[in-house]
């Protein structure tokens, strides 16, 4: 089975040769000097890939999964959210589904509403 590490990477550079511009989103938590915690970062369920399209700016996110992975809960009302919104994502499985999604502007790709 593929990591989705190695796919986020493949994504990455595949997106990037069809003029796209991609950001990987980093989260975690972080433990203050007084043993409080902290996250840091992006809304829960935030999309683990997002950029814009030369051609035209068009913003997209990308969720990315093996073919074993399933959405969240937090993943699904981040996808919700979007969807309402028409705003291009979807669940990328390969780089071939990334560039997909973003060449064709797919609203939810790999989602079941």
């Amino acid at each position: 089975m593929t990591s989705e590490h190695k796919i986020q990477n493949d994504i990455r550079m595949s997106l990037s040769r069809h003029q796209c511009t991609v950001f990987r989103v980093n989260v975690g938590s972080v433990k203050t000097p007084d043993g409080r915690f902290f996250s840091a970062g992006v809304p829960s369920g935030h999309p683990d890939l997002y950029g814009f399209r030369w051609s035209d700016q068009q913003v997209f996110y990308i969720e990315v999964k093996n073919e074993r992975g399933r959405p969240r809960e937090d993943q699904i009302r981040f996808h919700n959210f979007l969807q309402s919104r028409h705003v291009i994502h979807g669940i990328a499985r390969s780089p071939e589904d990334a560039v997909k999604i973003v060449k064709e502007g797919l609203v939810g790709y790999g989602f079941k509403d």
